[in-house]
């Protein structure tokens, strides 16, 4: 073999990457049940097809390191050794190395091999030590494969998954494959197509060529990293489907997506001009293309879906890691995982995700023997779930462990400057509880790798209000915490209610509003300095626009009030008017508004104009 295309390269990675994501999940399953075979096929499958594509590709360094995994996991197999906690460390660690290998990979760059005591560590031999230098092994083969064979045999892989186990790699067959897929074979010759890919790397064979920049991010040159958002690519049902899919640059398809978001903007000002003409054809064409637009506005948005499960997958890993970290027992419970986001909004949230997944485990859960003498069980329970809730998404991150304590937070705040005396005192405790996403906030003592330093749950609230959601906590002493996270289905066309103060009109999201409602001039109280309208189950705080935009108010007989969802809260907005629903296209804010508080980016709406669009969270706060 003389080379290695960049094709190629890039299948390599996007596979690779694909069955590194699910041997975190399923070696914790493994953990926890070692004599499930099944599972134990599928992570040995995993680190063998692992190391075949990379002997054919002479990526030595990964060769070694699945070797050394699948021999082990090769004598539990066949019954010969039994695997415990030190092997599955092992593995867990050997995961953090490959992915940093595949990252050097990516850019071209030359992984670091794992260090000796790692792969020791996968000595079947109780005593073995580390034993420094040790051989590297070797990837040849008497014959060699060209290109195509290479496809075929990856087009063999994808199809030859045994009812019951994990498939070798799921994502698409490669655009140039000249091979179809065969019915189903046997193990023997599974692992012989797995064997003759691992030797399919002649010696001298020419160095991996750097992979396209889509395929992976660039190599982190520092400890093994955690696993980066990736743009994930559509799960491969079997060889029988393969004609019916093709792999698409993800660029093309946010083209595509920003083409939509203009026709949107051209259907809203034809309809507005619609009932300004009022001409029966033209009424027709336009309610037809107001049809279509949004049929293929519904079809090009599926396209860019993905199940929230893209992110849910690394979590046992993490929270694996994170509780042998701090000697706590933790049992992990993730549903809805096949809820779909947008891909954008999905690889968005893994950072949020896994703060929250980590903080939970550090600062929620308690030791084992704290938990005991609590009557609690050993090991905590940490929930993550997802739900579609119309036109969001809700994801929630759940532990049973101490919960947090809100006078505590209250006291911290004061202690720290973050909130004078008299403002701490007014706090609430849904308030309180909010006060963890104050930057430079933390109630750990001591500064671990973990936690401490106070810096995290202010960014994970900034994220989430960058996608469009919102964030709120519910804790009980002794008994748990609960993060509840909303975020729209995608970001590119948002569903708004305008409104109007002076001249400008405003957009506000739909899914934050709860009603609208009038009430006269007259009927307003005063609470603290702030205007309230007095219900008969609550009083609702209320924020006139007009004053917050500075305008001179004026003097109406009915006062028109928007009332806005925020966390387990709500308020009134009190506008000139509403205009209406409509969809827009969230567009970036113009530079001199950039990092205001109280606004979430702009759109052109029906009548050609600009309208901002408000952030609700940031207007109460400003207000």
């Amino acid at each position: 073999m003389s080379g290695v295309t960049p094709d190629i390269a890039a299948d390599f990675i996007i596979e690779a990457q694909e069955i590194l994501d699910r041997l975190g999940e399923q070696l914790v399953t493994l953990e926890q049940a070692p004599d499930d075979l099944e599972q134990l096929n599928a992570v040995f499958r995993g680190f063998h097809t692992l190391k075949g594509g990379a002997g054919f590709l002479a990526i030595q360094a990964m060769v070694e390191l699945c070797h050394a995994a699948e021999e082990t996991l090769g004598a539990a197999r066949a019954g010969e050794a039994q695997l415990d906690p030190l092997h599955f460390d092992a593995a867990q660690r050997s995961l953090d190395w490959l992915q940093a290998m595949l990252d050097a990979v990516a850019g071209g760059v030359e992984p670091e091999h794992a260090p000796p005591e790692l792969i020791a560590q996968f000595s079947l031999d109780a005593a073995a030590e580390c034993i420094p230098g040790a051989p590297a092994i070797t990837a040849s083969a008497s014959d060699t494969i060209d290109e195509d064979e290479f496809e075929a045999l990856l087009d063999q892989l994808h199809g030859s998954a045994m009812p019951g186990a994990a498939p070798a790699a799921a994502a698409p067959a490669p655009a140039k494959a000249k091979a179809k897929a065969p019915d189903l074979i046997d193990d023997d010759e599974f692992e012989a197509l797995l064997d003759q890919l691992h030797g399919a790397a002649a010696p001298g064979a020419q160095p991996l060529p750097a992979a396209p920049a889509k395929a992976a991010a660039p190599p982190r040159a520092a400890a093994p990293p955690r696993t980066p958002s990736r743009a994930a690519t559509p799960a491969r049902p079997g060889g029988s489907e393969a004609e019916h899919t093709v792999r698409v640059d993800t660029r093309r398809l946010d083209a595509i997506v920003n083409l939509i978001g203009e026709m949107v903007l051209a259907r809203n000002r034809l309809k507005t001009l619609r009932t300004r003409l009022k001409d029966e054809e033209l009424d027709r064409a336009v309610s037809n293309l107001d049809v279509a637009t949004a049929r293929l506005q519904s079809a090009v948005m599926r396209t860019r879906m993905q199940p929230v499960g893209k992110v849910f997958s690394r979590f046992p890993k993490v929270a694996r890691d994170v509780a042998r970290s701090l000697n706590k027992e933790v049992e992990l419970e993730m549903v809805g995982a096949e809820t779909e986001l947008d891909r954008n909004l999905v690889e968005a949230l893994a950072d949020p995700l896994v703060h929250l997944v980590r903080n939970g485990i550090d600062h929620g859960i308690e030791p084992p023997e704290v938990r005991e003498a609590a009557g609690k069980p050993r090991a905590g329970r940490l929930r993550l779930a997802a739900q579609q809730e119309g036109d969001y998404v809700g994801i929630e991150v759940q532990d049973d462990g101490a919960g947090i304590d809100a006078e505590r937070l209250r006291a911290k705040a004061r202690e720290k400057g973050l909130l004078d005396p008299e403002a701490a005192a007014r706090l609430g405790v849904e308030e309180c509880l909010h006060l963890v996403f104050l930057p430079g906030f933390s109630t750990k003592a001591e500064v671990t790798d973990i936690s401490g330093r106070g810096v995290g749950m202010d960014v994970v609230q900034s994220r989430i209000r960058e996608l469009g959601g919102q964030i709120q906590i519910q804790s009980e002493l002794g008994r748990g915490t609960r993060f509840l996270i909303r975020v729209p289905l995608t970001l590119a066309i948002l569903p708004t209610l305008l409104v109007q103060a002076g001249e400008a009109v405003y957009a506000l999201p739909l899914a934050r509003v709860l009603e609208v409602l009038h009430a006269a001039p007259a009927s307003l109280g005063w609470f603290d300095g702030r205007p309230v309208l007095d219900r008969q189950s609550h009083t609702l705080p209320l924020l006139d626009l007009r004053r917050w935009l500075d305008l001179a108010p004026v003097e109406n007989n009915l006062l028109t009030v928007v009332v806005l969802q925020m966390g387990d809260s709500r308020f009134g907005l009190i506008v000139d008017q509403v205009r209406g629903r409509e969809e827009v296209v969230i567009k970036p804010l113009p530079r001199a508004l950039r990092g205001l508080p109280g606004y979430a980016g702009a759109t052109l709406i029906g009548d050609g104009r600009l309208a901002l669009i408000l952030d609700v969270d940031g207007l109460r706060a400003s207000g």
